[in-house]
């Protein structure tokens, strides 16, 4: 039963991190938002990761066998453990991507009030499945789902970051976004440290 649960919500995830996803490519592609478009980016890792952790979950819960003595729970880390990497990797693209508007002479960006509104609905399911995840990971001990709510929880600050950059560019500082955007990949790049040096300490059985 509690097999079943943890695939559940870790394919619940998935779909979630697919819609939202769609969403705000549509919207940062509308609007020219690099704030959302570095959400859209981050969302589509979070698609990637939470895929990971699926599998992660389904071959983490199979039985001991001849290959395996001791079980295959580690997958579960090193599942983890490939996410932090994809972590550090997307942060890298929107630091660039940020510097590069910076550095422009002109940038044009709207706000209105759909790019708004996908970040406050990416705001509620993050909330939403970040604390359906924590709980069955707690009642599990599953640490890929542990990753995923402790993602998922830093995803809401970005979110966050992302609105303020909106807000500054309606006040009528495009370049808002861009640092904004910058915002997105601190909050991005802590997430990838915290998961990273937990998912290693696991590994090395410290």
């Amino acid at each position: 039963m509690s097999s079943d649960r943890k695939q559940s919500v870790a394919l619940s995830s998935v779909f979630a991190s697919a819609a939202m996803t769609i969403m705000k490519l549509v919207v940062g592609l509308m609007t020219g938002s690099l704030g959302v478009l570095s959400e859209a980016a981050h969302s589509l890792l979070d698609m990637g990761a939470a895929i990971l952790t699926w599998f992660a979950v389904r071959i983490g819960d199979q039985p001991a066998d001849e290959r395996h003595p001791y079980g295959h729970g580690k997958v579960e880390s090193v599942s983890a453990l490939i996410e932090t990497g994809l972590l550090f990797v997307t942060a890298a693209w929107i630091i660039k991507e940020a510097i590069g508007r910076l550095l422009a002479e002109a940038v044009v960006v709207e706000s209105t009030w759909w790019s708004v509104g996908v970040i406050v609905i990416s705001i509620l399911i993050d909330i939403g499945r970040s604390r359906a995840l924590s709980k069955v990971a707690k009642e599990t001990g599953s640490q890929a789902l542990e990753a995923d709510a402790l993602h998922f929880s830093s995803d809401i600050l970005s979110s966050c970051a992302v609105l303020v950059g909106l807000g500054l560019v309606w006040l009528g500082w495009p370049k808002g976004d861009a640092v904004a955007a910058l915002g997105v990949a601190g909050f991005v790049m802590l997430a990838g440290w915290r998961l990273g040096t937990r998912t290693i300490d696991v590994l090395v059985d410290a």
